[in-house]
This record gives C-alpha cells, sequence and structure tokens, in this order.
C-alpha cells in the first residue's frame, strides 16, 4: 500500500498540471509575457530609435526640398585706384570710381520645384516605411523567441517532473528488490533513467540561457540580465487560417512596409524622371544691378541669365536612366509582393499544421499515454508488468507533452512571421 501510495503522488505531478505555473512575484519581472517585451523593445531598443530619427531627417528634407536658392550679392569696385585724381587708392564704395552691386535669385524651371518636393515627400514615406519595417521584423524576432523560451521552459519543467517520478520509481524497485518481489536490474534501470534526464536538463539549461540571452540582445539588455519564468502564450485568432487568405493578402497589400516602402520608391522614381525631363528647360537667374558713384547710386540695371540645354546627348542618357531606375522600382515592388503572398501561405499553412498537432496530440496522444501509464504503473505493482515497460509508459507521457509544447511554439513562431508580413498584430 505504501509503495502504491508513494509511486502514485509521484506520478500525479507527472500528469497533473505540466504547465508553467503563474507567480505574482515572476509576474513583475520582464519576460513573465509578450506584451511587456514588446512595450520595452520599442522603448528601448537602438536600431528601432535609429530608423526613428532617420524618418524624422528625411522629413525635415522634404520641408526643404522645394525651397528656392539663397540670392546672390556681388559687389564689384570699379577704379579702385582713382586715376586721375588726387585721391589715391581706397577700398570704400564712397572713394572709388564707382561700385556696382548684384544681386540674383535662380529659380527653376515652372515645375520643378513641386518635383523635387513631391519627390522629397516619397523618400521620407520611404523612411517611415523603414521604421514600420524594422518593428516589424523586430518584434516577429521577440515573438519567436519567446516562443522558443516558453518552449524550453515547459521542457525543463516536464523533464524534472520525470526525473522526480524515476527517482520515486527507484525507491520502490529497491523495496521490492528488498522484498524479493523484483530484480536488482529494476533500480539500476531507474538510475540510468535519472542519469539521461539530468543530461536532457543540462542541455535544456544552456538552451535557455542562450535564448535568454537572445531575447536580452533584442531587448538593448545586457545579457546575463535574468527574465521572469515565461507564464502564457498568445491565443491564436481565428483569423490566422487558410480560409481567410483572401483577406490576409488585402491587409498585406495596404500595410505591408516593406510593399509600402516599394510603392514610395515608385512614386520617387515617377518624380524623378519627371525632373529629369524637366532638365530640357533652361533655369532662370534674375538680377537687379545698381551702381553707386560717391555717396549715391545713379544707376539701376536688370539681369536675366538663362542657361543654355546645349548637351542633349548628356541629357538623353540621363532620361535613359532615370526610366531604367523607375522601371527597376516596379520590378522591385512586384517581386516583393510575390515573396511576401508565398510566404503568407507557407505559414498560414504552417500554423494549421501546429494546430491540428497540438489538438491530436492534447485530444488524444496524452490521454492514451497518461492511460498507457496508469496501466502500466497497476501493472508493475501487480507483479504483472516489468519495470522497462513501465519506465517507457513514462517516456510516452513525457514525449507526448513535449509534443504539445513544441506544437504550440511552432504555431506561435508561424503567428509571429504572419504578423511581420502584415505589418500589424491580427
Amino acid at each position: 500500500m505504501k509503495i502504491r501510495l508513494v509511486v502514485r503522488l509521484a506520478a500525479c505531478g507527472l500528469m497533473g498540471a505540466w504547465l508553467l505555473p503563474a507567480h505574482a512575484e515572476d509576474d513583475r519581472m520582464l519576460g513573465s509575457d509578450l506584451t511587456g517585451l514588446l512595450g520595452y523593445a520599442r522603448e528601448h531598443n537602438p536600431e528601432l530609435a535609429a530608423t526613428r530619427f532617420e524618418a524624422d531627417a528625411a522629413a525635415q528634407r522634404a520641408h526643404s526640398a522645394s525651397a528656392l536658392p539663397d540670392p546672390v550679392l556681388r559687389a564689384e569696385l570699379m577704379d579702385v585706384t582713382n586715376q586721375g585724381t588726387n585721391k589715391g587708392a581706397s577700398l570704400l564704395p564712397s572713394q572709388v570710381g564707382s561700385t556696382r552691386y548684384l544681386l540674383t535669385q535662380s529659380v527653376p524651371w515652372f515645375g520643378k520645384r513641386d518635383l523635387k518636393r513631391e519627390a522629397a515627400e516619397a523618400g521620407a514615406d520611404q523612411a517611415r516605411g523603414q521604421t514600420a519595417a524594422t518593428w516589424a521584423e523586430l518584434s516577429a524576432q521577440i515573438k519567436s523567441t519567446y516562443a522558443q523560451y516558453y518552449y524550453v521552459a515547459g521542457s525543463q519543467k516536464i523533464t524534472r517532473d520525470l526525473l522526480d517520478l524515476v527517482m520515486q520509481m527507484e525507491k520502490v524497485a529497491q523495496v521490492r528488490y528488498a522484498n524479493g518481489l523484483a530484480a536488482q536490474q529494476d533500480a539500476v534501470r531507474a538510475q540510468v533513467e535519472q542519469t539521461v534526464r539530468k543530461t536532457e536538463l543540462v542541455a535544456l539549461n544552456n538552451t535557455q540561457r542562450q535564448v535568454a540571452a537572445r531575447l536580452n540582445a533584442l531587448l538593448s539588455r545586457p545579457a546575463t540580465m535574468p527574465l521572469a519564468t515565461p507564464q502564457r502564450l498568445r491565443s491564436i485568432p481565428a483569423t490566422a487560417s487558410l480560409a481567410n487568405y483572401t483577406a490576409l493578402e488585402n491587409r498585406i497589400r495596404e500595410h505591408n512596409p516593406e510593399l509600402f516602402m516599394d510603392e514610395a520608391g515608385v512614386r520617387a522614381g515617377e518624380k524623378n524622371r519627371d525632373l529629369v525631363y524637366k532638365n530640357r528647360y533652361p533655369d532662370v537667374a534674375l538680377g537687379i544691378s545698381p551702381t553707386q558713384s560717391g555717396n549715391a547710386v545713379r544707376e539701376w540695371g536688370v539681369m536675366v541669365e538663362l542657361n543654355i540645354p546645349l548637351q542633349q546627348e548628356a541629357r538623353r542618357s540621363q532620361e535613359r536612366e532615370s526610366e531604367a531606375m523607375l522601371a527597376a522600382a516596379k520590378a522591385r515592388k512586384e517581386a516583393t509582393a510575390n515573396r511576401i503572398l508565398s510566404a503568407l501561405t507557407e505559414n498560414l499553412s504552417g500554423i494549421e499544421a501546429a494546430q491540428h498537432t497540438e489538438l491530436l496530440s492534447s485530444g488524444g496522444l496524452l490521454p492514451q499515454a497518461n492511460v498507457t501509464f496508469e496501466s502500466a504503473l497497476i501493472g508493475y505493482q501487480n507483479g504483472k508488468v516489468d519495470f522497462a515497460t513501465l519506465l517507457d509508459a513514462a517516456r510516452q507521457v513525457l514525449n507526448a507533452k513535449l509534443e504539445v509544447l513544441k506544437a504550440q511554439a511552432d504555431a506561435q513562431m508561424r503567428l509571429a512571421e504572419i504578423e511581420r508580413l502584415l505589418g500589424e498584430e491580427l
């Protein structure tokens, strides 16, 4: 009776609540849930901050792109030696023969300033798209790494539970051997199994440290900073399925940061092409020219200056270049769309497979493994089943729980990739 009680208590730990427990103290630490990690990264990640600053800089360039060039003032002193007089040389405007001033303002051809502004605005849109793409990539990495972190923590707990059970089973085997009911080999098998599980825990602990270091790096924290035990995974939205492919495709075309950047690149290419064609027409410089004699201005002149676009072959080459660059931007956008939609299909299929695997494992494989273990436990207590069968049944429970955990982590990683493609949460 005592043997049965000891083993059943240990088995309850293996077959009972095996997911990670919630602790109020851990909840206050970073790492217990995904929301806290994402909020911390948004505030502290330096790469994301750099893209924000670059977007601000691009926006400021757009504001100044259509501004007129600064006017130019020129002063020309005539007859500074005052030849024919007794005044001598001088550099004062009122004490030379005459001083001619020239104030000029360059004015681009009609429409050029607007095109420069619109091209710069498209560049600013690209910079904003880069910020969104950086955040989408960063958040996807955090989500995937957190899923791995959860999987490793869950695997550690399941393995420790099995180790505790095997230690109890060893005690039972020792008692049965002492009473002449079992061979000493049963205790030896239990000891070997403990060594195997301890080796697995060493590997899992190493993996846990590596995953935590990656997670801290994404958060811009020291690699050895502690993280709380992960408590929960996000639920998978119903929209994350192949049945909603068309709706998700439309959302991607509207919100994907890479497509947004490529679209802005096409607009910039169109404006730059139009600007190159505008270079067929001359820019204008307007000026006024007062002439000072003594202390008074006695003459006024006006000036119009045009650059003559004679280098037509060079301009035609620039036009062909702008057309080629525009065609490249359009082709790049199409290639990006094809790549993203292909990745969407792949990840939707993957998330459905992971969900089906979890359902089969938690609803079929795990209950069946628990029943098998219970049957093997009763059989071993009655002397009808050997110790190796009991150990194998315990391993089946372990593998079934790990299969559920793996399916959950896979689904979360697929969801993270889908949300990266969307550029927003599902």
